[in-house]
């Protein structure tokens, strides 16, 4: 007999490996930019200014944080409105 699943762990697995997936795809795909741009310099890397594929690691990269403090972040919504529950019941003591 299978035990019942936890939805909010299941929830919160399903982030983590989604997160992990996304890091998989930064990497490859910043790797490739990388790759293309060293190709079509000739690895001259001070004679074309400042390098290309660093713009796209750094906007990919502001999502990708966001992503993680999203599957690892301590911002869990049920604990959360338990404790806003909890503080409005003493205010009102």
């Amino acid at each position: 007999m299978e035990t019942p699943r936890n939805e909010q762990l299941w929830k919160k697995a399903q982030k983590r490996a989604s997160f992990k997936i996304h890091l998989r795809s930064y990497f490859i795909v910043n790797g490739g930019l990388w790759i293309i741009y060293f190709l079509s310099t000739g690895m001259n890397w001070g004679n074309h200014g400042f390098p290309w594929p660093v713009w796209p690691m750094l906007g990919w990269g502001i999502g990708l944080a966001s992503h993680y403090f999203s599957a690892y972040g301590n911002n869990d919504e049920m604990n959360l409105a338990q404790k806003e529950y909890e503080k409005l019941l003493r205010e009102q003591r």
